[in-house]
């Protein structure tokens, strides 16, 4: 089941076929900003380091613990390090342009010791945030984590960051401790997804649900 896809497109609410065999997601962002959502590469080195070098400091060390400009390579070796089942990772891309250059990214890392748990963490540059992206990328990963068996993801996220507080909170997480001044959320992914599905203020979340029921149709 490593790394199953599927051979989908979806470009403003129409199915077609991707040759590539992986899923793309055609969307617009609530100020119509023309996105695709997919899966991220090992040769996505370069726009995920200039992503993650557009983080203001604050949005760096919010995501990383670390104002660092970049993380140290094994940092960046490990994220682009994607089999689609023990680390499930997608990408927000800006299509209209140059370069189509990365707006956000969302990760799930398996447990070891509990295979049904994965830690979630999700990004978006500082100059995107607040146009929907962080939902659209989460709806994708959730819908994704459940499609490779994960019930349950687990988010650590320092005291000061409230808008990733916000956004657990938005998905049904609970408090479940706080440790070396991290504090930690459980979020089921079922009751997530249902109130996802309710959203209505980010439009391109209906795309997604749509790209992977047609998938699995």
């Amino acid at each position: 089941m490593i790394g199953r896809t599927i051979s989908r497109i979806i470009i403003e609410g129409r199915a077609d076929r991707d040759t590539s065999g992986g899923m793309i997601i055609h969307t617009r962002l609530n100020d119509s900003t023309a996105v695709c959502i997919r899966t991220v590469r090992k040769d996505d080195e370069q726009r995920l380091t200039q992503g993650i070098a557009k983080l203001s400091t604050e949005s760096r060390y919010l995501r990383f613990f670390s104002g660092m400009r970049q993380p140290p390579q094994h940092v960046i070796d490990a994220l682009l390090d994607v089999d689609g089942h023990d680390h499930i990772a997608w990408g927000a891309i800006a299509s209209d342009e140059p370069g189509q250059p990365a707006l956000g990214v969302v990760h799930a890392f398996r447990d070891a010791d509990d295979p049904g748990q994965a830690e979630f963490s999700v990004t978006v540059i500082d100059e995107y945030q607040g146009r929907g992206i962080a939902r659209l990328l989460s709806t994708v990963l959730l819908l994704d984590c459940r499609r490779e068996d994960l019930e349950k993801l687990t988010v650590h996220i320092l005291p000061e960051n409230r808008a990733a507080i916000l956004l657990a909170k938005s998905l049904g997480a609970d408090h479940v401790h706080r440790e070396s001044g991290v504090t930690i959320f459980d979020i089921e992914i079922e009751p997530a997804l249902a109130s996802l599905r309710e959203v209505s203020d980010v439009p391109g979340i209906a795309d997604v649900f749509a790209a992977f029921e047609a998938g699995e149709g």
